[in-house]
């Protein structure tokens, strides 16, 4: 293409975007500028061809990468043998995807319930809970999301849910974050126990009788990626099982290779009633999530009608995304790359940045799932004004790093494939910026 005719489509994508697209989570007066023409591995490309480097994954959710041959190859496979069935059919793929799914749970979930995305994902694990245990009310915490969709979006627990308080029965509870404890705790293991204290006497004041689920995320994302401390989530699993509650894992952000594990509760002692999943099972090459469903759960519709459902409940293309994605993460060995990657590369260069920067309170995470906590004050922790983050952020993408930034933190999320040098590369950008916050 001729240098006018790419400024002539990069131009085009903004006037239409800005004339027709309505965009979530934002003020439509200031619609975005980065233009995204194409993508392969960690980089996405505008049409000029300037080159970035996705470190945010998108929405964390390309863990395979951008573009990746084997699951662009099986979505057109299926879009020539069958582009669309509806649910009530049996279908091949959607079978093939569901077992490729569920041989990765743990032993006594062998079913899944497809929807097309996480939001409704999580949804239907309500609905599933409320269903099982005939009550009504649902326990999240407050640093959470959970998804946009009526139940889900008031289970979330920062900002986005109090304009959209419609729906019943939800109650929150603070979990564990021990940088910023509420618990007034010194170590991992007394945030543990106090905040397992906390959600008894939570459980105990609301009326365990009237709790059908507690929902969390396994290690919550847009949250902070707040690491669970040792102990807790055995913790909480005990507690509902003392009381007749499920346990509702949502993996929609930190499932499938984004903890350098299939599913991030496979490193702690615990296993879920139900696993809501999305995101990284396709990497999000055709919208998709659904819910893994214990076998006790799922009898009570062997002969009772499930009350849900969706048109587009397990779509061919998805499935067959599916399908190919996991199957290339197994053959290539991505989920163990990204725990290598993690511990190897991205967890020594982001404690060297810590290091040398003051604005960085906190490192955490584990695997392709980390997180800056940046700090105006590293004495008091105050997180770093929203005015000086942007800034950040705005420097980041000028120099070609696509960055995931929420509130005061920056989230270190490449896809699985990220290799150590693309680290590197990331940090002298990360370096180079911080560099020029003083605190």
């Amino acid at each position: 293409m001729t240098e006018n005719l790419t400024a002539d489509l990069d131009a085009l994508a903004r006037e239409l975007d800005a004339a027709h697209v309505f965009h979530s989570w934002s003020a439509q007066g200031s619609p975005p500028q980065l233009v995204v023409a194409s993508g392969r591995g960690t980089k996405v490309w505008d049409h000029a061809g300037r080159e970035y480097l996705d470190f945010s994954s998108q929405l964390v959710n390309v863990n395979i990468g951008h573009q990746h041959a084997a699951v662009v190859s099986a979505i057109r496979e299926q879009a020539e043998l069958l582009a669309t069935i509806g649910p009530p059919t049996v279908n091949l793929a959607r079978g093939e995807a569901a077992k490729r799914i569920t041989d990765r749970a743990p032993d006594g979930m062998s079913k899944v319930f497809f929807t097309n995305g996480g939001a409704d994902a999580n949804e239907n694990a309500i609905r599933m809970a409320r269903l099982h245990t005939g009550r009504d009310k649902v326990l999240s915490t407050y640093r959470s999301y959970h998804g946009n969709t009526g139940a889900a979006i008031v289970s979330t627990g920062d900002w986005r849910r109090i304009p959209n308080e419609f729906a019943r029965g939800h109650v929150h509870f603070f979990g564990p974050f021990l940088y910023r404890s509420e618990f007034w705790a010194t170590t991992p293991e007394e945030e543990s126990e106090r905040a397992l204290r906390h959600l008894r006497r939570v459980i105990e004041a609301e009326g365990p009788a009237t709790i059908a689920a507690v929902l969390l995320e396994t290690v919550p994302g847009t949250a902070g990626v707040l690491v669970p401390p040792p102990g807790y989530l055995a913790g909480v699993r005990e507690l509902c099982d003392r009381h007749g509650i499920m346990l509702i894992l949502d993996e929609v952000m930190c499932g499938f290779g984004r903890t350098g594990r299939w599913f991030a509760f496979d490193g702690y002692d615990v296993r879920p009633d139900l696993i809501s999943f999305a995101k990284g099972v396709n990497s999000g090459y055709v919208p998709v999530g659904g819910v893994v469903i214990s076998d006790e759960i799922a009898a009570d519709f062997d002969e009772k009608v499930f009350p849900g459902g969706l048109t587009y409940s397990g779509h061919p293309l998805a499935m067959a995304s599916i399908v190919g994605a996991l199957d290339a993460m197994e053959s290539e060995g991505i989920v163990d790359h990204a725990r290598r990657v993690g511990a190897e590369a991205i967890a020594p260069a982001l404690t060297e940045l810590a290091e040398k920067h003051a604005v960085i309170g906190e490192v955490r995470g584990e695997g392709v799932f980390w997180a800056l906590d940046l700090v105006a004050d590293p004495e008091t922790r105050e997180p770093l004004p929203a005015a000086e983050v942007g800034r950040i952020k705005g420097a980041l993408i000028e120099r070609g790093l696509l960055p995931f930034v929420a509130e005061n933190r920056i989230h270190v999320v490449p896809p699985c494939v990220v290799t150590a040098e693309e680290v590197e590369q990331a940090t002298e950008i990360y370096d180079e910026v911080l560099g020029t916050v003083a605190v």
